[in-house]
């Protein structure tokens, strides 16, 4: 049985931080591409960072230089330290997992809420 499983979220003042993480099971970890993506009311979900299978990673401008990604395949487990964080990061965060092409599998978790606010 897959599952993905974000822990972390929560009521954080801005300026502050919070790390998300996210346990995996029931598929090849490391084999997959890990996401977070999140969604804030009104609004489309978006990509917010990405690590890949060999430990690349990408950022979404709004995030970069204050968030960070990071996988460790012994635990199947991904995190999202954020610093420095903003009433605009609100949202509820989800994890994903993605499999390399030419195959589609796609995992979500059941999401985080962070919320951003004095």
């Amino acid at each position: 049985q897959v599952q993905l499983v974000e822990s972390g979220g929560g009521l954080v003042q801005p300026g502050g931080s919070l790390r998300l993480s996210c346990a995996a099971s029931g598929f090849a970890f490391s084999n997959y591409v890990m996401n977070w993506y999140r969604q804030a009311p009104g609004k489309v979900r978006e990509l917010v960072a990405q690590v890949t299978t060999g430990g690349g990673t990408n950022y979404a401008d709004s995030v970069k230089g204050r968030f960070t990604i990071s996988r460790d395949n012994a635990k199947n487990t991904v995190y999202l330290q954020m610093n420095s964080l903003k009433p605009e990061d609100s949202a509820v965060y989800y994890c994903n997992g993605r499999q390399l092409p030419p195959f589609t599998n796609s995992y979500w978790g059941q999401g985080t809420q962070v919320t951003v606010s004095s």
